[in-house]
Formats: C-alpha cells, structure tokens, sequence
C-alpha cells in the first residue's frame, strides 16, 4: 500500500521509524540518488505559498512526519501506525543501524564548525561510525565554481547518505537541485538536528517530545525568531488539518 498521505495539499509518509530505517536501507548501493525531507507542520504550510519548495517536497523518496499535529492527522485520516520520525532522532538512529552495515556518512551544512563538531559527537557515541566528510557552505549564495567544488567534494568522499542541515526550505531546495549530480548518494535534510546533537540549542525534555508540546519549548527559547511560527502559521494549519479530517469523515459516513 502507498503510505503517502496528503495533509493539507503536502505529502507526508505515513511511517514510523522503523519503517524509515528500513526503507533508508534498502537504498544503500543502488545506483539513483534520493532524497528524504522531514516535515514538521512549518515546512507542511510552505508548500501553500512557496511553488519551488512544494515542487521539493513532492520530489522527496520519503517525507517523514516530524512534529505531533502531522503524526495526529494522519491517524486521524486512517493511518493509524504512524509515528513520529523527527530529524534528531532519525539521525542518530540511522548511525546507530550503520555501525554493523559500514554506511558512509557525509555532514554537509550548520555554521563555520558545526559539522566538524557533530561528526566527531556522533563518532564519539557511535565508535564504529564511518565519516566520509563534513562541509559548512557559508550563508550567501555558491558561485557556480563553489556550488561544484562542493558537488566535486562529496562525489569524491563516496558517502552512502549525506545529512543536510541548511533549515527550511534551503536545504529541500539544495537537495531537490544536486540530487541529479550526486548518483547512488541518499541525501536527508534534517534542519536544526545539527545543531541540537552538538549542544548548540537545547531539545526539549523527553515528555515535551512524547507529548507534542516541542514547539512550545521551542517558542519560549527563540521567541522573537519563531512567534510567526508557532502563534499564526500553526493555528492555521489546525484549521486546515480539522477540517480536512472532517470531510473524509462525512464521506465516509455518506
């Protein structure tokens, strides 16, 4: 069965993490390249208003449910083993399940050092971890030199998966441009994991996580960045995502 489910106009996986994991898995060695967004209820709104990102999105191998509301309407809409499968988390699952199978890693993205720092992290807690390079572009724009040095750059360091921490929606657009030059390289975004894992921002406690209540830690520790955010965008998704629910209902009723 296709477990691609529409939420609000956006695709969504409707998968748990082990799923993900295993789907990951079965891509290693295969010659195309794929990409896999992780969604939360923000990257979810973008795809209303920002064409390019929606084209991303619906380019994606997988877009995982990160975020509660995403995990809570697609159950409501039928998928009921859906689960959340966040960026963070994904990470280090995934480099746990690479230590036996020698997966190549590659960390592409975060500030000057930041992918250094969590390659050497992850390498700490996961000592049979492979790292094939890290690579912190800066803010501007590449030139098209710098933007093919880079592509030149991972080819050459033969990752098996490529983590791209660039936020919402660079990283979905970096990953839906390169995915054509970068053959047999499975390429993930996972936003601020980068800088959750090294420390850089503190992740909400476990029961926050558990309980869907992550944005709220998130807005009490970057208020003026995420206001927007979690007070407009989010309640109108709510809207959305009931009354979506809401029809499927009453046609299932009719």
């Amino acid at each position: 069965m296709d477990d691609t489910i529409e939420i609000v106009g956006a695709p969504v996986s409707a998968i748990d993490m082990p799923t993900a994991i295993a789907r990951l898995a079965s891509w290693i060695g295969q010659p195309q390249c794929r990409y896999v967004c992780v969604a939360d209820v923000h990257s979810v709104m973008l795809t209303r208003t920002n064409a390019a990102h929606r084209d991303s999105m619906r380019g994606a191998a997988m877009v995982t449910p990160d975020g509660m509301p995403l995990v809570w309407t697609g159950r409501a809409l039928g998928r009921k083993a859906m689960s959340r499968v966040c960026g963070p988390d994904l990470l280090t699952e995934v480099c746990a399940a690479s230590e036996a199978r020698g997966w190549r890693h590659y960390f592409y993205g975060g500030a000057e050092g930041v992918a250094v720092e969590l390659a050497q992290i992850l390498k700490s807690k996961y000592p049979g971890l492979i790292i094939a390079g890290t690579h912190c572009p800066p803010f501007r724009p590449l030139s098209e030199a710098e933007d093919e040095a880079v592509v030149n750059e991972v080819r050459a360091a033969k990752p098996d998966i490529v983590w791209v921490g660039l936020g919402c929606p660079k990283q979905e657009r970096w990953m839906a441009d390169h995915a054509a030059r970068l053959p047999g390289i499975t390429l993930i975004g996972v936003g601020a994991a980068f800088d959750f894992h090294n420390g850089r921002v503190k992740r909400a406690p476990l029961w926050m996580q558990k309980n869907g209540l992550e944005w709220l830690h998130r807005l009490t520790s970057e208020p003026k960045r995420l206001w927007r955010r979690y007070l407009v965008i989010a309640p109108r998704f709510a809207v959305l995502a009931s009354g979506q629910v809401l029809r499927q209902t009453l046609r299932c009723g009719a």
